[in-house]
């Protein structure tokens, strides 16, 4: 649902420069199971809101899987595949990776079945893994274990523990980024900014709501709203006292329970296996699959064809409505659900692959399809009490033809947003935003001359002028038009298209493009390299600002798209500051002579294998801070901190004071720079 409709789950967490972060604990343990078959397991806890990424994942593109490497040994041997209960699993759209991942919540289990000859030597090896919350991740943290089978006493280096990369050699420093840690200082100064924190939590009532809403539409077609008056005029005239609109209300709770009734299934799916309920967002092919499917459901609103279920089905339903008392009530709102079916049922599957996409799975779904079936029932109970409230009931007329057709327009308007996630995580490069905006901006302009009279459709009645109604609506679907032709605007900020904001999390991302792709964030000049940019802000006499991001990272892009963008926060980035950007998760390989082993906080060593090592064993290590987006400004030579560094900042005044200190003590430190302060109301 909070991709269909943009409703977004926001954990905004200020991060404290000095602090390392742990969320994830890990524990080990070693069990005979048989002759010589021994079963490892490895049990992770995290904190609420965080989560570890399942070692089987689809594509290499997104987070880092969590991976167990054995040091070689001639004593045991690996049997089958690593298993991971399902318990706490979670296969769905991830929107820090806009793609579809395995993931656990608050516990992972893994377990390994080995069979070793000779219990008395040690198994050892090292767990690698990502965690993540809603809005941030911390860079890949590597483990090792040590476990030993005869069950004598582990060293005390040995286990597994979570931990931060760690060294202490002069040589390792001034090998991998020129200097050592004890080489930065802090700059004391009286501009200072502190990070307010901002927490905006999405609950169930928001699905419900989105549902209610849906419910309401439902209620606006030609195949529900004319059952209201017919209904409640069969209430009305039960016998007995008060018995008409009691049995009214309990119509509609029927009607409710229904579709509460309807949501229980995937309960049980959950349950047994979360693949099964989430088969729309871990599959790119069925991405694809919905795509037709929502076709198929917007061309039966225009009124080519009819989606309906078996006639013996409602028939049977029917028949049942004869047994009287509160089941034939019961079987009255149950025919009520079937014979409505192809007006709901393109809406009902909106709401099914909304709630399913997102992280609440069957619970998001019950509460949808409760706020669906109560925006149903709502109507009949209320008109059973109130009858006079029926004369003010608009008639039945061709106007509902019109609803039908409009919801199939946005039917075909969010068809692509399914397109768009199987283009995204595949890289095919066929729906970049360009042809997105194209697409809306064709079917809204349609949508708007078929409101106008220009268009008609098969169950259109002809008529010789348009209600004040469509007019308006048909002006409200011109202006929309031109929204959307707005998003081609050319951004001198930028460069790069500016972003409608109302598109957010149904368009693609701007800088996927075919006419201004971006290399750097908003094409600022960057580096991605340290030395490099060092190099360059000490030939220019410019102060440095380090961007500890990543590819997998929701808050950087926030950062970029919304905060960068505005023009004095762009300027002084781009003018007055060199801007370092390192990726924390970059998997290209280090050269050879950069694969260093380095020290761990526990005592250990760890190999720095690709840039995404390097870039995050330099922010533990120098800045003690392992959480993205990270943003710490420098003395042009890159050892002076100028002021506290600042994690997610969404607030663009509290930023650029942020960066406003940064040159105004870095004129302290240098009056011959070439910087200068850049306003702050």
């Amino acid at each position: 649902m909070k991709n269909l409709f943009s409703v977004l789950f926001t954990l905004i967490v200020g991060t404290s420069f000095g602090q390392i972060f742990n969320p994830v604990k890990w524990d080990s343990n070693i069990e005979l199971v048989s002759d010589s078959e021994y079963v490892i397991t490895w049990t992770a806890i995290m904190e609420p809101g965080w989560s570890v990424y399942s070692q089987y994942l689809e594509s290499e593109d997104g987070p880092i899987p969590t991976t167990i490497v054995f040091n070689e040994g001639n004593h045991f041997e690996i049997i089958g595949k690593a298993e991971e209960d399902t318990l706490n699993r979670d296969a769905s759209f991830d929107n820090i990776f806009e793609m579809n991942v395995v993931k656990y919540h608050d516990r992972m289990i893994i377990r390994q079945h080995l069979s070793i000859s000779d219990a008395s030597l040690s198994i050892s090896g090292v767990l690698t893994f990502m965690t993540c919350d809603n809005e941030r991740c911390l860079a890949p943290i590597d483990i090792e274990f040590t476990l030993f089978p005869s069950g004598q006493p582990q060293p005390s280096d040995a286990g597994v523990e979570n931990s931060i990369p760690s060294f202490n050699s002069d040589e390792s420093g001034l090998l991998l980024y020129g200097y050592n840690p004890g080489d930065i200082t802090t700059r004391q100064n009286d501009c200072q900014v502190a990070v307010a924190e901002n927490t905006q939590e999405k609950g169930f009532w928001s699905i419900f709501l989105l549902g209610l809403f849906g419910g309401f539409l439902a209620l606006l077609t030609p195949c529900v709203f004319p059952m209201i008056p017919l209904t409640v005029s069969f209430f009305t005239k039960s016998t007995g006292e008060g018995s008409g609109p009691s049995k009214a209300i309990l119509y509609g709770f029927f009607i409710l329970l229904v579709y509460v009734l309807l949501s229980l299934p995937f309960h049980l799916l959950d349950s047994v296996n979360p693949d099964i309920l989430n088969e729309i967002s871990t599959n790119v092919w069925l991405n694809l699959i919905f795509f037709i499917v929502f076709l198929f459901f917007a061309f039966s609103f225009f009124g080519f064809y009819e989606i309906t279920l078996p006639s013996s089905w409602s028939n049977k339903i029917s028949a049942a409505e004869g047994v009287g008392g509160i089941l034939g009530v019961f079987f009255m709102a149950l025919t009520l659900a079937l014979v409505s079916f192809s007006c709901t049922g393109p809406i009902l599957g909106t709401l099914l692959a909304g709630a399913l996409s997102s992280d609440g799975g069957a619970l998001q779904l019950t509460a949808g399809m409760s706020g669906f079936g109560f925006a149903l029932a709502l109507p009949f109970a209320l008109f059973a009490m109130f009858p006079n409230w029926m004369q003010k009931l608009p008639k039945s007329g061709s106007w509902l033809n019109t609803v039908k057709v409009v919801l199939g327009f946005l039917e075909l308007a969010l068809a692509l947003k399914f397109l768009s996630n199987a283009d995204l995580v595949e890289h095919w490069g066929i729906l970049k935003i360009e042809l997105f905006y194209g697409l809306w901006i064709l079917i809204f302009f349609s949508l708007s001359l078929y409101l106008l009279g220009k268009i008609r459709f098969p169950h259109d009645s002809i008529s010789a002028s348009l209600s004040i109604y469509r007019k308006v609506f048909a002006l409200i679907a011109l202006a929309f038009t031109a929204y959307l032709a707005t998003g081609f605007r050319y951004s001198e900020v930028t460069h790069s298209y500016e972003p409608l904001k109302l598109l957010s999390g149904l368009a693609p991302p701007a800088g996927y493009s075919w006419v201004h792709p971006n290399d750097c964030p908003n094409n600022l000049n960057c580096f991605h390299d340290l030395r490099e940019g060092i190099e360059y802000a000490t030939k220019v006499n410019k102060p440095i600002m380090l961007d500890f991001t990543g590819y997998a990272c929701v808050n950087c892009r926030k950062m970029e798209e919304h905060v960068w963008t505005e023009k004095e926060v762009y300027d002084v980035i781009n003018n007055d500051y060199v801007l370092i950007s390192l990726y924390v998760d970059d998997k290209k390989p280090l050269p050879d002579e950069e694969k260093i082993e380095v020290l761990r906080t526990d005592g250990g060593t760890r190999i720095l294998q690709n840039y995404g090592h390097k870039w995050a064993h330099f922010q533990a290590n120098y800045f003690q801070s392992n959480s993205q987006p990270f943003y710490v400004l420098l003395s042009s030579d890159g050892k002076t901190v100028l002021n506290n560094p600042v994690g997610y900042t969404p607030d663009s005044q509290e930023y650029k004071q942020f960066l406003s200190c940064g040159i105004e003590v870095n004129k302290q430190l240098n009056p011959f720079g070439s910087s200068g302060l850049i306003p702050v109301n």
